[in-house]
């Protein structure tokens, strides 16, 4: 068995990204937590004031033995849109901003290569401005705040969010999905 390595990132609310990266074969542990920001111990309440300057994001336990960093990327630049500038869907405000909380050199210059080429062919029809910083710390949410896809599916803000972010990773990586 290989050694973990982990992935953050923040693509509007930290529930739906937190669902469509565990449908993912080595994907171990997705946990929702804040990033990004210049306040301590952040609370939810204070994240969603605006005033943390934190993001909600998503930090991504995986086997890169199974599952590359590469291939995290391609399924975050999938399930959600990073031309919109602090907003994803209903969500508006920079605690949801587009945003790679890089933790290696390695993971910046993929990330970096990865914006460019999707640029470079024109893959939106706007430009990206999803933000690549340094993970300085990252702060995990409220026990309410984990799993809560799984525990909360007929949650309407799930069935109108996150149902088609599953659904998106299921039919564009079937090969990457965890088998039932």
């Amino acid at each position: 068995m290989s050694e973990t390595e982990t992935a953050t990132f923040g693509g509007g609310c930290f529930w739906c990204v937190e669902a469509a990266m565990k449908e993912l074969d080595g994907v171990e542990a997705a946990i929702s937590g804040y990033a990004g920001g210049h306040v301590e111990n952040p609370t939810y309440k204070a994240v969603c004031s605006g005033d943390t300057g934190h993001a909600e994001v998503v930090r991504i336990e995986y086997d890169p033995a199974v599952i590359a960093f590469e291939d995290l990327l391609r399924v975050f630049f999938t399930v959600h849109d990073p031309t919109q500038l602090n907003r994803q869907g209903p969500d508006v405000g920079t605690q949801y901003r587009s945003i790679v909380c890089y933790e290696s050199d390695e993971q910046r210059e993929l990330t970096e290569a990865f914006i460019d080429e999707l640029e470079a062919e024109g893959t939106y029809d706007d430009d990206i401005v999803t933000e690549v910083e340094p993970l300085e710390t990252f702060y995990e949410a409220e026990p309410e705040h984990q799993d809560y896809y799984e525990k909360n599916p007929n949650d309407r803000y799930c069935t109108f969010n996150a149902d088609p972010k599953i659904q998106k990773v299921r039919e564009k990586f079937a090969d990457k999905v965890k088998a039932d």
